[in-house]
Formats: structure tokens, C-alpha cells, sequence
């Protein structure tokens, strides 16, 4: 991975290297917004509870240097994760992971690396398509996804883990 072109994002999933290349405006655009509608309330805790890290894209070693994932952002509440690790590799599972859809990432962020979030436990999962505006949710039970609902429109949504506060879905399709 370290030895990928500037440009690339390198993924190791299910023991095989994926890249693609960076993302587009209106992805970047979804993942700003909605890393800063959760930053606030959920990391700071100004106007919600607080207790969380939101970072974008960080490398995910569910098994070192094997299982190599890279979500758009994840979120790791603080009582499990006290403090950012100094290096590039997150050892922790996440809490929440949010991936944004594209038409060149859409099967592999659903067929692929979904059911790798499943089997090393993510409790909750976000999947947001900014061109068809809407955001999936889905919620781990007993080792499988669960819908916990699509949310489309420009309205403010409490959506979990999240619903301590709402997120205004028009900043996020750039309304």
C-alpha cells in the first residue's frame, strides 16, 4: 500500500488490494458536511452528548497490515477508544462507519466491505449516495446488517447513532 501513486487510496479487503482514486467534489462535499454535523454535538459536544471521535478515511487494521479498510469516516466512542492513535493504524474497531457512494465504489462498498464491517463487529453502518440523496442505516444484530432506515429529503433527521441531535440533510446534498 505504502507504495501506491499519489492519487490512489489503497484498500487490502479479504486479502486482496483494491485502490481508486480519490474522491469527487460532491463526495468530498458529503463527507465535510457530514463529518461537521457530527463534530460539534458528537465530538465537541456542544449541542449534543459529546464522548465520540469522527475522523475521516482512517486505515482500519481489523487484522495488521491483512485487513486493511478505509471508510469514508468512522466513529469511535471515547469509552472505548480514549484517545487518537499517534500513527496511521486504527487497531480498535469503530463504532459507526460511513461510507459515500459512488458509481465506482457502490458494489464494493456494499458487497464487499459491508459484510468485513459485520464480521469484525461495527455496530452501526451509513451508506450515503449524494447523487440520489439519501442515507441507508443499518444496525449489527446477531452478526447480520438490519435496515434501520433510508432518509432522503432536506429535512434536520435524527438518524442513529447519532439521533441525540439532527443532521440538515439540505447541507448535505449541497441544498
Amino acid at each position: 500500500m505504502e507504495a501506491l501513486p499519489a492519487g490512489l487510496i489503497g484498500e487490502i479487503l479479504d486479502g486482496q488490494l483494491h485502490t481508486q482514486p480519490r474522491r469527487t467534489g460532491i463526495h468530498a462535499l458529503a463527507a465535510a458536511v457530514v463529518s461537521g454535523e457530527l463534530y460539534g454535538p458528537f465530538q465537541r459536544g456542544r449541542g449534543g452528548p459529546g464522548g465520540w471521535w469522527i475522523l475521516p478515511e482512517p486505515e482500519l487494521h481489523f487484522l495488521r497490515d491483512m485487513e486493511v479498510d478505509v471508510p469514508d469516516l468512522a466513529g469511535w466512542r471515547r469509552e472505548r477508544m480514549p484517545r487518537v492513535p499517534a500513527g496511521h493504524r486504527f487497531e480498535i474497531v469503530p463504532d459507526w462507519i460511513c461510507e459515500i457512494l459512488s458509481p465506482s465504489t457502490q458494489s464494493k462498498d456494499r458487497e464487499i466491505k459491508l459484510p468485513i464491517y459485520a464480521r469484525f463487529g461495527v455496530p452501526y453502518a451509513w451508506l450515503i449516495d449524494p447523487v440520489a440523496r439519501r442515507i441507508e442505516t443499518c444496525r449489527l444484530t446477531n452478526g447480520a446488517w438490519q435496515d434501520t432506515g433510508t432518509f432522503t429529503g432536506v429535512l434536520h433527521q435524527r438518524i442513529p447513532p447519532f439521533d441525540a441531535a439532527a443532521i440538515d440533510l439540505a447541507a448535505l446534498w449541497g441544498a
